[in-house]
C-alpha cells in the first residue's frame, strides 16, 4: 500500500485539475473575467484552506502525517520554495497556462502544459537532484509527448468533394 498512496494522491489531483481547468476555461471564454482575475480567484480561495490544513498538519490533527514548521527551514531551501514553488510554478505557469487558457481550447493547452511539466521535471530530476534515468523513463515521454502531439494538433483537411456533373444552384427558393 505505501506505493499505492502516491499515486492516489497523483491521481486526486489531476481529477482536480482537469475539473477546475474546464471551469476555469469556461469562465475564461465568458469574457465576463481574464486571466489574471481568474489566478487571483483561485489563489484567494485556496490559501485559506492551504493554511488550515498547513496549520492541522503542523500539530499531526486527525492522525495527519506532522509536517515541519517553516522556521525550521534554510535559507536555501526558502530561495527554492520562494523562487521556484512560488516565482516560477506558482506565479509565473498560471499566468502563462490561465493565458493559454484564455485564447485557447482545455483540449489543446492542458495536455501540452501538463506533459511539458513531467518531461521537464524527470529530466532536472535526473540532471540536477541525481534521480535515475532509463530507457524505460525515456520511451515512456516520448510516448507522452507523441500523445499530446496527436491529441493536440489538427489532422489533414477534409477531402474537396469532388465536383459534379450538374451545376451549382445558386440564388433562394
Amino acid at each position: 500500500m505505501p506505493r499505492m498512496k502516491p499515486i492516489l494522491f497523483a491521481i486526486a489531483a489531476g481529477l482536480c485539475w482537469g475539473i477546475g481547468e474546464v471551469c476555469t476555461r469556461s469562465a475564461l471564454h465568458s469574457g465576463k473575467v481574464g486571466p489574471i482575475g481568474a489566478i487571483t480567484v483561485r489563489s484567494l480561495v485556496a490559501i485559506p484552506l492551504l493554511l488550515l490544513v498547513f496549520w492541522l498538519m503542523t500539530r499531526g490533527a486527525g492522525g495527519l502525517k506532522v509536517e515541519p514548521a517553516l522556521a525550521q527551514a534554510g535559507g536555501g531551501t526558502w530561495m527554492k520554495l520562494v523562487l521556484g514553488s512560488g516565482l516560477v510554478a506558482g506565479g509565473l505557469a498560471m499566468i502563462f497556462f490561465y493565458m493559454g487558457l484564455s485564447f485557447g481550447e482545455v483540449s489543446v493547452v492542458k495536455p501540452i502544459a501538463f506533459s511539458i511539466a513531467p518531461a521537464v521535471g524527470v529530466t532536472l530530476g535526473w540532471l540536477v537532484l541525481g534521480e535515475s534515468m532509463d530507457a524505460r523513463k525515456l520511451i515512456a515521454l516520448g510516448l507522452i509527448l507523441a500523445g499530446v502531439l496527436v491529441l493536440t494538433t489538427k489532422g489533414a483537411p477534409p477531402a474537396e468533394p469532388a465536383e459534379s456533373a450538374e451545376p451549382a444552384r445558386t440564388g433562394m427558393r
